[in-house]
Order: C-alpha cells, then structure tokens, then sequence
C-alpha cells in the first residue's frame, strides 16, 4: 500500500522536464517569427494604403479646373481653365537611410517633408499628409525618375504626362528593399491608373 502512495507522489523525470521544455521552446520560436511576419505584414499594408491615398490625390488634383492665371505669367495670354498635373515631390523622407530598419516621423512644419512644394507642384500640390510614423520613403515622381523601372510586371508612363506613387522600405534594414508602385498617365485628357499595386520583396 505505502510503495503505491509513493508512487502516486513520485515527481517528472529529468526527461520529461526536457521534452516540456523542449516544446515550449519550439512553441516560442514559431510564435515570434508568427509575429514578426504579422508586423512586417501590417507595415507593408499601410505603405500599400498611402501609395493609393497618393494616386487619388494626384486625380483629384487632375481633375481639378485651375485658373490659367497659376500657370502662366500675365503676358496678356487668354485661355481657357485646363487640368495638369502636379509636378513631382521631394521623397519622404529624403535619405532613404532614416527608414532603413527604423521608423520615421515626418514634419509638420511649412516646407519640410509632406509640407513642401506649393500649389502646382509637390505634396502641398497634392494636398497628401501624414503625420504618423512611416516604415517607408514615399515618392511621387511625374514624366521621369520612376521606380517601376526596376521592378518586374510594373507598367512604365510614357510621356511627359505619366506619373507614379511608390513606397521603398527595408523593414529590418538587411538591405533587402521592399518597393511599392502605382502608376499613370493622362490619356485623351483622363488619368488611366493601374489596376493594382506593383510590388517586389513583398513580406506578405
């Protein structure tokens, strides 16, 4: 009877111990590269989100009618409203560097960062802001400079009237850059876009 009640009280082996541990190691190592794909992922779907928000704020912009008198000088010239495009913006942030494994803050203040430009060229043309922290340099570049160039599958404006919204990233600063693209032109007097949103060295 006493050597059944020992047994009963008898502790985990060693092994056991090792195997119990053993699992919850393995348990943990999926769950932080779970993780860290999942954050990676979120990342890369907020540049996605901004790279569209760019791309309807130049066709706003388009389709705007401006006054003739904010593009030419007064010279005496009569014409009628027209749509242009705005003219391209500095990248932000300017030195890729400063999202290179890191977070960015933009600036708020008047001429820096999505506050520069003016009314025909640039963010402030666009009337595009964020004031978040950004994991990406965006750009917005118009007739030439485009990084669809590099990049597989992604259509290339033609002409002096193609533009393009993108995002570069490298999310853990390995060097491996992440680059998000979309891209128009003006046709016939409308802006034909892209479908969808190229990208390469895609977390997801």
């Amino acid at each position: 009877m006493r050597q059944k009640e020992a047994s009963r009280s008898r502790g985990f082996t060693l092994i056991e111990l090792m195997i119990v541990v053993a699992i919850i190691g393995v348990l943990a190592a999926l769950a932080i590269v779970g993780v860290r794909s999942y954050i990676a992922t979120a990342k890369t779907a907020e540049a996605k989100q901004i790279v569209g928000a760019i791309t309807r704020s130049a066709i706003t912009q388009y389709e705007r009618d401006r006054d003739i008198s904010q593009l030419l000088p007064a010279t005496g010239v009569a014409a009628a409203n027209t749509h242009v495009l705005c003219a391209s913006a500095a990248p932000v942030p300017f030195n890729f560097a400063d999202v290179q494994g890191r977070k960015y803050q933009p600036s708020g203040a008047l001429g820096a960062d999505f506050m520069s430009g003016s009314n025909l060229a640039g963010w402030q043309c666009l009337g595009f802001a964020t004031a978040a922290p950004i994991y990406f340099q965006y750009s917005y570049q118009v007739g030439s400079g485009y990084l669809s160039q590099g990049l597989p599958g992604a259509p290339i404006p033609s002409g002096p009237e193609g533009f393009e919204a993108g995002a570069r990233g490298d999310l853990d600063g390995d060097g491996l850059t992440c680059t998000l693209v979309r891209t128009g032109e003006v046709r016939a007097g409308e802006i034909v876009t892209s479908a969808v949103i190229f990208t390469n060295n895609d977390p997801d």
